[in-house]
């Protein structure tokens, strides 16, 4: 008996249209939604967009992507700070660094990656964020 013929090569494809077209918001927890509003609202200066009713919530602005600082143990989710860090753009590092270190901010450590400099600290509850600002043109591969 003779083996089947192999299969036909795989014809190409049209270009797929993408389904995800951008990301809107990210969650931040908190434990302590008044503390973490005065900080992101006060300490970081992000415009607040919106303030929840139903759960203690509210939305932050951030220029490219909101972030919604919420409660989650009021809709019966286990609190855990985010410890990847929440990349912030600044235009220049030691000017940020410097305002929000008058403003009580303590940073954990800073780096150059090769391609950005950046330096990370935490909200209040323990989520990482950090100063970011690329200096290198993107598609640089150093990082």
């Amino acid at each position: 008996m003779t083996p089947p013929p192999p299969p036909p090569p795989p014809q190409p494809q049209p270009p797929q249209t993408p389904v995800v077209t951008g990301v809107d918001f990210i969650s931040v927890p908190t434990r302590d939604f008044e503390t973490a509003r005065a900080f992101y609202e006060t300490v970081l200066g992000l415009r607040c967009s919106a303030v929840y009713d139903r759960i203690p919530g509210a939305e932050f602005e951030t220029g490219n992507l909101t972030l919604q600082v919420i409660d989650l143990t009021s809709t019966g989710r286990k609190f855990q700070a985010q410890s990847s860090p929440i990349a912030l753009r600044v235009e220049d590092i030691e000017t940020a660094r410097s305002e929000l270190e008058s403003r009580g901010v303590v940073f954990t450590h800073a780096f150059d990656s090769g391609v950005c400099h950046n330096a990370a600290f935490q909200d209040p509850d323990g989520n990482v964020l950090m100063l970011h600002h690329r200096y290198a043109p993107r598609g640089a591969t150093d990082a």
